[in-house]
């Protein structure tokens, strides 16, 4: 009973959002399993639509790009207001339904949002009025965000023009927003970026995606008092060796 109630309590959050897509490849099976898995975690199971797609016979970044558009003309020609879009690698840490349903109260109160982001690599944050919101300059990763319809309207049609999808939103300067702190990561499952090998392998070194997103959200959010903190251990070292 008690997990009936928090699983509807999870779903009650999304309520927000019209459609939900995860895209997916056709031979990626054991990824939709993984990620079904995550959506049941957050109330999702029942309402997420699964995208599939073919492999693109030369360009994997045309694929994912054509991908994603195909999600977000989907849910336009359904009429959806405020729509969703997960890839398959998706995982699920530190999701809060009551922080969810205040982040899209806050949406609610800024009609003008384009982009809310539930992971995502950042290279700047700034707190708002709520502090479940941060507002924030996107710098990459396209696994789990939400787009209104206005400003999906404007991309959704688009043609490829060699932007990778997972830099798509860099161009925008205002009205992008994340929640706070982010619920969604890229998970460690194996990768179909057969074009960065190199990138995939750092990423591993590093201890993969999610202790790197986590890392950035720390870091932008407490910029400086980490400065702070660097001079403070500056003018220490420099008092005790100059006595």
């Amino acid at each position: 009973m008690l997990k009936d109630t928090v699983d509807r309590k999870a779903a009650a959050g999304w309520d927000f959002f019209d459609r939900l897509y995860c895209i997916s490849l056709e031979d990626r099976e054991d990824r939709r399993r993984s990620a079904l898995s995550e959506f049941s975690k957050v109330g999702l199971a029942e309402r997420v639509e699964f995208v599939i797609d073919q492999r693109h016979p030369y360009n994997m970044e045309q694929g994912v790009y054509e991908s994603h558009m195909v999600c977000l003309r989907k849910g336009l020609a359904a009429g959806a207001a405020n729509i969703v879009v997960f890839e398959d690698d998706v995982e699920f840490d530190r999701f809060d339904p009551e922080r969810l349903k205040n982040c899209t109260e806050f949406l609610r109160q800024h009609p003008e949002w384009k982009v809310l982001l539930f992971g995502a690599l950042i290279r700047s944050s700034r707190k708002t009025t709520n502090p479940c919101v941060q507002k924030v300059r996107y710098q990459s990763l396209s696994h789990a965000y939400a787009l209104n319809r206005h400003y999906a309207e404007t991309i959704a049609y688009e043609p490829w023009r060699g932007i990778v999808n997972d830099t798509l939103f860099r161009p925008l300067k205002d009205d992008v927003y994340a929640v706070y702190p982010m619920c969604a990561f890229q998970n460690n499952c194996t990768s179909d970026n057969y074009k960065y090998p190199t990138l995939v392998l750092i990423r591993r070194l590093l201890g993969g995606l999610k202790r790197i997103q986590k890392a950035f959200e720390f870091y932008y959010r407490h910029k400086f008092g980490i400065y702070a903190a660097q001079v403070i251990v500056i003018l220490l070292l420099l008092f005790v060796f100059s006595h």
